[in-house]
């Protein structure tokens, strides 16, 4: 019998799911972990909604409610469709929970610590018309690179590189299309080259196990070469505080900091929920439990990089270990 942490793809709380989202992440997942109990092996299934961001403000701007009243409610939809297609999770929670920011926070002083977090100064794209920041994925205009319209601003789909909102020529919001204004703001950056080696390693085990697809390795491997440091945190008031920066109430820690942690702070979660506290490192410390991730292709890059990157740099992993 194998601990087997089945990690699901946490739906985004900006309104109701639609009937694609449970055939991406929902159905497939549920059929994994039954299949998975029924052989006999010890299934963890967790997952939530995710809550923070830009999106969730515009969204509740445009309904004249709060931040927090749109997630509850969207939460609850969430929930209520999920119990009643009798999808087996062992929890499902949400990134607003006080216990996903303990864990949080507690990763990013660790890493930040461990050396693996930098200051530096970035361009920040504002909205106009809100002076809010636009996330990089609500930025499109032309890849510099391979000269395709549509590509985001975090990444080219067409030629698959990363990219910064600041690269695009003739950036537009996605929202309203107006042109963003970039400023000047200090931010904290994972930084990624200095984990480069190790993350290196993690997709060679990964590639030789044979248990990634094998266009999944490739792009994974292809995005590691042009590593760069990447932001992890934005100029927001709706997100998770960042240590440090208390004084800073409109600085919070990026969703791509935040969300793919969900995983480890929902099996916390469960444990205390179970009475045993420590019950979530058999799937966690374990070396022979096995973890399985559902989530759509735009977020191979979280789960490839930035997740592995962020457990590395945790453990003092990387070229400054």
């Amino acid at each position: 019998m194998s601990h087997i942490l089945s990690s699901v793809a946490w739906p985004y709380a900006n309104g109701p799911r639609h009937i694609g989202h449970v055939a991406g992440f929902g159905v497939p997942s549920d059929v994994f972990s039954r299949y998975m109990r029924m052989a006999g092996h010890d299934v963890l299934m967790v997952s939530g909604t995710d809550e923070h961001g830009t999106p969730i403000l515009v969204a509740a701007d445009e309904e004249g409610v709060s931040a927090r009243e749109l997630a509850d409610r969207n939460n609850r939809a969430i929930v209520e469709d999920l119990v009643a297609l009798g999808l087996s999770y062992d929890l499902f929670t949400r990134t607003t929970a006080g216990n996903h920011y303990r864990v949080v926070q507690d990763m990013f002083r660790t890493v930040r610590d461990n050396g693996y977090m930098v200051q530096e100064i970035t361009r920040s794209a504002i909205s106009p018309s809100t002076g809010r920041t636009l996330p990089d994925r609500y930025i499109e205009g032309i890849c510099p690179i391979c000269g395709t319209p549509g590509a985001r601003g975090d990444q080219c789909d067409t030629c698959g590189n990363q990219l910064d909102p600041t690269d695009l020529v003739n950036p537009r919001s996605r929202i309203n299309g107006e042109i963003p204004e970039f400023v000047e703001s200090t931010h904290w950056f994972l930084d990624l080259p200095a984990l480069a080696t190790a993350l290196g390693a993690w997709l060679d085990e990964r590639e030789a196990s044979g248990t990634w697809r094998p266009n999944v390795i490739r792009f994974s491997q292809n995005i590691l070469r042009e590593i760069r440091p990447r932001a992890m945190t934005r100029d927001i008031d709706w997100g998770i505080p960042v240590p440090g920066w208390e004084d800073q109430p409109t600085k919070r820690l990026y969703v791509w900091f935040d969300a793919v942690i969900g995983y480890l702070s929902a099996s916390i979660e469960w444990a205390r929920r179970t009475g045993d506290p420590q019950a979530w490192r058999a799937w966690w410390n374990d070396p022979d439990a096995l973890s399985y991730y559902f989530m759509g292709k735009d977020n191979i890059v979280f789960h490839s990089q930035i997740w592995p990157a962020e457990l590395l740099g945790y453990n003092g992993q990387g070229d400054r270990g």
